[in-house]
């Protein structure tokens, strides 16, 4: 299934617009840091937990560096989601200089 790709420059301008984000790492590296507004949906996780994805627009899907976030992407695509893998994930939205929150709740 091919999956569209966006980098960090569109992701930030998405995600400002109001696209949601979803973060599909583990709960430590989330808690760590991650894309202030984003639930954590871990990737082991996805299939029991699908009915929380958004499913009334585009989703932008993240992890560390883009391979888990492209593996839920393509399985939300496959059920209908208009998911799109964000390249490069948290690393690279950290070194773009974006904003991200600390600590397990999504933050604002």
């Amino acid at each position: 299934m091919d999956v569209p790709e966006i980098d960090i420059t569109e992701a930030a301008r998405q995600h400002l617009a109001g696209t949601p984000v979803i973060d599909v790492r583990e709960p430590d590296e989330y808690t760590e840091g991650h894309v202030p507004g984003a639930p954590l949906i871990p990737l082991g996780s996805l299939q029991e937990r699908v009915d929380e994805v958004p499913t009334d627009g585009q989703v932008l899907i993240i992890c560390k560096s883009g391979g888990r976030s492209m593996k839920a992407a393509e399985f939300l695509r496959g059920r209908g989601v208009d998911a799109v893998n964000v390249a490069g994930g948290t690393m690279a939205w950290i070194e773009a200089g974006e904003r991200v929150v600390t600590g397990d709740e999504p933050g604002a």
